[in-house]
C-alpha cells in the first residue's frame, strides 16, 4: 500500500464524525423548533386570553400576526400553522413527560399526534415513534389503523399472576401484542379461497410493513422452520425472536377461523420449541396464531389452564371502521366484567 494512502479506517472514522455530528445538529435544531413552536403557541393563548371579545380577537390577531411573520421571516407562519402552534401549547401547557418526548420527534411527528384527543393514545404514540423510529409516514399508517385501540383491546386483566421468568409476564406479553393485525399493505382481498402459503408468502414479501405492524422488539428468524423429533418433523410458519419479552415467537397462519385443534397443534409447537431449540438464557416462547376469525368462548376452554404463553389474534386486510373499534372494544369489557363478577 501506498505510505500516501491513509488506511481504511481512518475514512471510516472521519465519516463516523461527521455523521454524529449531523444527527447531534439535526437533534438540537429538533428540539429548538419544538421549544419555539410551543413558546409562540404560549404568547398567541396568553394575548387572546387578554382580548375582549375572544373569538372574533383571536381571529383577527392571528391572520394579522401571520401576515408580519410571513413578511419577515418567510414561508412557515401560515394562519393554519399558528393555529398548530396554539393547539401545540394547550396540549402540553405544563411541559411534562409528553412534551419531553416531542422534542425528540419532527414537528410532522408531533403535529400528527397532538390532534389525538385521549392522552394515552398520545403517549403510546410519542412514546412508540421515538423507540421505534417510525417515520412520519408509518406514524400516519398506525393511527389510521387505530393502533393504540387495537393493542388496548388486548389488555384485559388475568386472574392468574404466574411470572414466566420475571420479564415475559403475561401483562408484558400482553402489551406486544395487538388484535386485530391490520395488513392493508399486502393488497389482499377477504377471498375465503386464499391460502396460508400465499398469506405466508405475501407476508414475507412485505416482511418490513409486517415486523412494524406486529409492534416493538420483533426481528425476522425463519420461514417453515423444521422442528423434528426421533419419528417426524413439523414445520412453523414463521418464527420471530422480540428482544423486549427475550423469548421466541411461533406464528402460525390460518386462513380460517380458529379451531380447538389449532390450538392443540400451536401448544405441541411451542413445547416442542422450548424442548428442542430456546437458549439457557431465553423466556418461554410465546405462540401466536394469526387467524380469520376466532371464537372467544372457545380460545378460552381450548388454551391448557397451565399454558401462559399461547395467544390468538385475528388479522384484516382492511382497515377497521371506527365503529368497528368501538363494538370491539365494548365486547372486551363486556367480556371482562362477565369474567370479573365470576
Amino acid at each position: 500500500m501506498n505510505e500516501l494512502t491513509p488506511p481504511d479506517n481512518f475514512f471510516a472514522e472521519i465519516r463516523e464524525i461527521l455523521t454524529t455530528a449531523r444527527g447531534q445538529v439535526a437533534r438540537a435544531v429538533n428540539s429548538t423548533m419544538v421549544e419555539t413552536y410551543w413558546q409562540i403557541g404560549q404568547r398567541i393563548v396568553e394575548e387572546e386570553q387578554g382580548g375582549n371579545a375572544q373569538a372574533e380577537y383571536g381571529a383577527g390577531l392571528l391572520r394579522e400576526l401571520s401576515k408580519n411573520l410571513t413578511d419577515e421571516f418567510g414561508s412557515g407562519f401560515s394562519l393554519a400553522n399558528l393555529k398548530n402552534f396554539r393547539k401545540f401549547y394547550l396540549t402540553y401547557p405544563d411541559r411534562g413527560k409528553s412534551y419531553t418526548l416531542c422534542s425528540f420527534l419532527s414537528w410532522s411527528h408531533n403535529r400528527l399526534i397532538m390532534r389525538e384527543e385521549d392522552a394515552g393514545s398520545r403517549q403510546y404514540y410519542l412514546t412508540e415513534s421515538k423507540t421505534q423510529n417510525w417515520s412520519v409516514r408509518e406514524l400516519q399508517r398506525q393511527i389510521k389503523t387505530s393502533s393504540y385501540q387495537r393493542l388496548l383491546s388486548t389488555q384485559q386483566p388475568t386472574e392468574s399472576k404466574s411470572v414466566i421468568n420475571q420479564p415475559a409476564a403475561r401483562e408484558q406479553i400482553l402489551t406486544q401484542l395487538k388484535d386485530p393485525y391490520v395488513l392493508e399493505f399486502l393488497n389482499l382481498s377477504e377471498d375465503p379461497a386464499l391460502q396460508e402459503k400465499n398469506l405466508e408468502s405475501a407476508l414475507i414479501n412485505e416482511l418490513q410493513k409486517f415486523l412494524l405492524e406486529l409492534g416493538g422488539g420483533f426481528s425476522f428468524v425463519a420461514r417453515q422452520m423444521r422442528i423434528s423429533t426421533e419419528t417426524s418433523d413439523f414445520y412453523l410458519d414463521l418464527v420471530f425472536y422480540n428482544y423486549l419479552l427475550k423469548c421466541f415467537v411461533v406464528l402460525d397462519l390460518k386462513t380460517e377461523k380458529l379451531s380447538h385443534q389449532d390450538i392443540g397443534q400451536m401448544d405441541m409447537y411451542v413445547r416442542m420449541f422450548d424442548d428442542l431449540k430456546r437458549g439457557e438464557d431465553d423466556n418461554p416462547t410465546i405462540g401466536l396464531i394469526l387467524c380469520a376469525d376466532k371464537d372467544e368462548t372457545m380460545v378460552q376452554y381450548s388454551v391448557p389452564k397451565e399454558s401462559e404463553q399461547l395467544f390468538a389474534s385475528k388479522y384484516r386486510f382492511h382497515l377497521p371502521t371506527e365503529e368497528q373499534l368501538i363494538a370491539q372494544l365494548e365486547r372486551e369489557q363486556a367480556r371482562i366484567a362477565a369474567r370479573q363478577e365470576n
